[in-house]
């Protein structure tokens, strides 16, 4: 279930830069350098997004970075403890996330990237790991795609043509 924003405007977006690297070339008459930026955005109330900006300007890979990650907002889903609707594992490329729902008064832990991303999504209770790949990007990336596959039990009950007391016991 895809989950997208259409109109990122009207939201108050806060942005963090997981990381920074110097890419260079080898050419001819010497060395180019150019920057890439991890940035991800999002408004502490259910979206996050995580963009890619290329640049020979730290700035202005920044800038690029944020405005990538503008565009590919989505929306998630927060229970009445901050926490996630249940456990969940995100993959992407060679990482895997694990979303752990906690209860009240847990905070967020979670390591660097993770951590990021579930700061800026909004949520106060959750245990996360990291498991296979350290690479930030992927890191991030499967932090994000685990969310965007989360369901309310609202949705699931949806799903299956049930209602939610049935769906609950």
């Amino acid at each position: 279930m895809k989950r997208t924003i259409v109109d990122a405007s009207q939201l108050e977006l806060e942005d963090k830069v997981v990381s920074i690297k110097r890419v260079t070339k080898v050419v001819k008459g010497g060395r180019n350098f150019r920057f890439t930026a991890l940035v991800v955005v999002g408004d502490r109330n259910g979206h996050v997004g995580a963009g890619l900006g290329k640049a020979s300007e730290i700035p202005e890979a920044i800038r690029k970075g944020k405005e990538d990650a503008i565009k590919k907002l989505i929306t998630l889903p927060i229970d009445e403890n901050g926490s996630v609707p249940h456990d969940f594992i995100g993959k992407f490329g060679g990482a895997s996330v694990l979303l752990k729902r906690s209860p009240e008064g847990t905070g967020v832990i979670a390591g660097g990237p993770a951590r990021n991303v579930l700061e800026l999504a909004g949520y106060k209770n959750i245990r996360t790991k990291s498991l296979g790949s350290n690479n930030k990007q992927n890191v991030v990336l499967a932090t994000i795609e685990g969310l965007n596959q989360l369901k309310t039990p609202e949705e699931v009950a949806a799903l299956r043509g049930i209602s939610l007391e049935e769906l609950l016991g």
